[in-house]
C-alpha cells in the first residue's frame, strides 16, 4: 500500500475533465433557454448599482439571493453531487449566501458609491462573470453547449457576487463575502487538479477581489490616521 505523501491531488478527483464538462453540457440542455432571464437579471443588477440611490440595492440583493439558491439547488445538489459527494456539503451554503442576501434585501443594508479603484476592480470582475466567463468553453474547444452561464452555473454566480460586493458598502458586507470568495478558491484548485486552463478565471477573480480589500482596509487606516492627527 503506498504512503499518503505519494498521492497527488489527482489521484483524489471522483470524475474525470470530459465527466465534468459533459455535467455542465447536460446543465445547460435543461435549462435553456432560462439562460436568457439570468443573463438579463445580470444586466438589471448593473441598471440598479449604476442608480445608486433609492431602492434598487433591495432588488439587487433579491435578485442574487434567488440566483445563489437555485444555482445551489439545480446546479450542486442536482448535477454536480451525482459525481461528486463533497458538493452535497457545499449546496448548503449557497443557501445561507442566498439567505443573507435575502436578508439585506429586506434592511436594504448595501449602498453603492464606491469608485475609484476598487469600484473598477468590482465592474471589471463583474463584466467578465457576465460577459467573458461564456466564452471560455468556444475558445477552449468544447463549443457553446458546455458554457457556464451567470445565474445557471457556480463560477459566474460567485464571481458576479465578488464584483457586486467590491462596489457596496454595508455592515452585512463582511458576512457576504466569505462563501463567494471560498467557492472561487475550490473552483479554481478543482480545475487546477483536473489540468485545466480555465482554472485562472476563478483565481484571478479572487485575486482582485482581495487586493481590493487590502487596498480598501489600508486605505480606511490611513484616513483615519490623518482624521487622529488633525
Amino acid at each position: 500500500m503506498s504512503e499518503w505523501w505519494t498521492y497527488r491531488a489527482e489521484d483524489f478527483l471522483l470524475f474525470s475533465p470530459r465527466v465534468y464538462w459533459r455535467m455542465f453540457e447536460l446543465h445547460n440542455a435543461a435549462l435553456w433557454p432560462l439562460h436568457l432571464l439570468t443573463l438579463a437579471a445580470g444586466l438589471i443588477v448593473i441598471l440598479l448599482i449604476a442608480r445608486r440611490p433609492g431602492s434598487g440595492a433591495r432588488w439587487l440583493a433579491l435578485i442574487l439571493a434567488i440566483l445563489w439558491i437555485f444555482v445551489g439547488w439545480s446546479f450542486l445538489w442536482n448535477r454536480y453531487a451525482t459525481i461528486n459527494w463533497a458538493a452535497a456539503y457545499i449546496a448548503p451554503a449557497f443557501a445561507v449566501e442566498g439567505v443573507l442576501l435575502f436578508i439585506v434585501s429586506l434592511r436594504d443594508g448595501l449602498a453603492f458609491d464606491r469608485r475609484g479603484p476598487v469600484g473598477w476592480t468590482g465592474y471589471l470582475i463583474l463584466g467578465f462573470a457576465l460577459a467573458g466567463q461564456p466564452l471560455l468553453a468556444p475558445l477552449q474547444g468544447r463549443g457553446w453547449t458546455s458554457s457556464e452561464v451567470f445565474g445557471i452555473t457556480p463560477d459566474p454566480t460567485a464571481m458576479a457576487t465578488l464584483g457586486v460586493l467590491l462596489l457596496a458598502r454595508g455592515r452585512l458586507l463582511p458576512l457576504l463575502l466569505p462563501i463567494p470568495a471560498l467557492w472561487c478558491l475550490l473552483s479554481g484548485m478543482t480545475l487546477h487538479t483536473m489540468g485545466e486552463s480555465q482554472a485562472w478565471a476563478p483565481y484571478a477573480a479572487l485575486v482582485l477581489a482581495v487586493a481590493a480589500w487590502i487596498w480598501t482596509i489600508i486605505r480606511r487606516g490611513t484616513e483615519a490616521i490623518k482624521e487622529n492627527r488633525t
